[in-house]
């Protein structure tokens, strides 16, 4: 998989997604399935991880942070969470 999310995964939302991924993942860790279904299972997992880590980046980025000034007035900055 080259870094690109397929289109059904990028419609997803952030929490469609990771349930989706959960989903998967306590698949995975049963042990069901065969062994093809297993590899095309932990492919879409990645994708769905990638997705997952997008959506995270992009609410990252739109977060600000509210001050208020000494004068009373209110401003916004990017927020730094580290």
């Amino acid at each position: 998989m080259a870094d690109k999310i397929p289109a059904d995964i990028a419609e997803l939302s952030f929490e469609d997604a990771l349930a989706e991924l959960k989903e998967i993942v306590e698949s995975l860790e049963k042990g069901e399935g065969r062994l093809e279904a297993a590899i095309q299972s932990y492919e879409r997992g990645a994708a769905l991880k990638m997705h997952c880590e997008a959506k995270l980046s992009e609410a990252k980025q739109k977060i600000e942070k509210i001050s208020h000034g000494s004068n009373g007035s209110i401003s916004t900055e990017d927020f730094d969470v580290e």
